[in-house]
């Protein structure tokens, strides 16, 4: 059963899926359309409560406004909430973007910092979205990165140790980073909402066609 998996049994049975999501999707990427860490950055924000075909067809207006960290600084708040309306939350996340346009030009040169240490000072950065912009952009593999489609997945695929809570990003981050290999991570968190959207899909997951069924807990391969 897979409430008696050991940690030993549960890391060999990750490293199958790995296996077989990397067969299914070698190409898996973040789905935002970015040239840069910053545009990467604000598109993740903007994300939040959103869909990333939403933001994609927000950001190219946004950053023909605003293409840097400097213009968006000074960007009148109102300015920005009209461009991004369709996001959602447009007023919270209009005062984040612009704020953490002005940290990054006060604090950082210009630049989004490299560390998760300093992105979590930026307005509207957690951890999320600070581990998007590391592993996506800058090739730092310092966590997972759990969306909505990741924290269901690891839900029904019986990678996380109290499986009943799919609320707690920290703690599922937690335990994917203990079954796989920190090389892997940024790829895991890519691969998984591909698998969420094309196969794992909230309400009617297609588990005839699915690749990772023999290793899956819900699907009955145990």
């Amino acid at each position: 059963m897979a409430g008696r998996e050991t940690i030993i049994a549960r890391t060999e049975r990750a490293k199958r899926i790995l296996r077989k999501l990397r067969k299914a999707y070698g190409d898996a990427d973040c789905a935002l359309t970015h040239k840069n860490a910053f545009e990467l950055l604000i598109a993740t924000i903007l994300s939040a409560q959103s869909t990333d075909e939403t933001v994609n067809k927000v950001t190219p207006i946004l950053f023909k406004a605003y293409p840097d960290a400097d213009s968006l600084a000074v960007a009148g708040q109102e300015d920005v909430q009209e461009i991004i309306h369709p996001t959602g939350f447009f007023r919270q996340k209009a005062k984040n973007i612009v704020g953490a346009a002005r940290r990054i030009v006060d604090e950082f040169e210009g630049q989004v910092p490299e560390s998760i240490e300093e992105l979590v000072t930026l307005p509207g950065v957690a951890r999320k979205t600070a581990n998007v912009v590391l592993g996506t952009w800058f090739g730092k593999n310092v966590g997972v990165v759990v969306d909505t489609h990741v924290g269901r997945l690891a839900d029904r695929l019986r990678l996380t140790w109290n499986h009943k809570d799919t609320k707690d990003a920290i703690r599922i981050e937690r335990d994917l980073m203990r079954i796989i290999p920190q090389k892997d991570w940024t790829y895991l968190s890519h691969a998984l909402i591909w698998h969420g959207r094309k196969v794992c899909s909230a309400r009617k997951p297609a588990c005839e066609t699915c690749e990772l069924a023999t290793d899956c807990p819900s699907e009955g391969a145990f």
